[in-house]
């Protein structure tokens, strides 16, 4: 989380695998609705900049599943061009491999979140 608040594409790069998915929330969606590997996280961050004067996902609760975690938070975040705020339920599923995260979903539920980690939806 912190490297995404960074914008620290090497740091991200050592943590995910070389075919990581993202599937975010909030940008200009890509080939198959995926940013993939390290020319997608760049995509990605690249987009986050240059539409969002701010974008903070706050994570306030993790939960260990095993092979995936779960966050728990708000997003909070300005419009560049509109300086609207943003305050927003959010939630990532991070699944990992061989102990690198391969695949990123994030969402502005926590019902929709918990479902796509395959838990109980509260």
């Amino acid at each position: 989380m912190d490297a995404v608040d960074l914008r620290d594409i090497d740091t991200l790069a050592e943590v995910t695998t070389s075919d990581l998915e993202w599937f975010p929330v909030f940008a200009a969606r890509v080939e198959g609705d995926a940013y993939r590997g390290r020319e997608g996280i760049e995509k990605f961050l690249g987009e986050v900049d240059e539409t969002w004067a701010e974008f903070l996902p706050v994570p306030e609760e993790y939960r260990d599943l095993g092979d995936r975690v779960l966050a728990l938070g708000r997003l909070r975040a300005r419009g560049r061009a509109s300086g609207v705020p943003v305050d927003s339920p959010w939630g990532g599923v991070y699944d990992f491999r061989g102990g690198e995260v391969f695949r990123i979903r994030t969402f502005l539920d926590h019902d929709e979140a918990l479902r796509a980690a395959g838990g109980p939806v509260e």
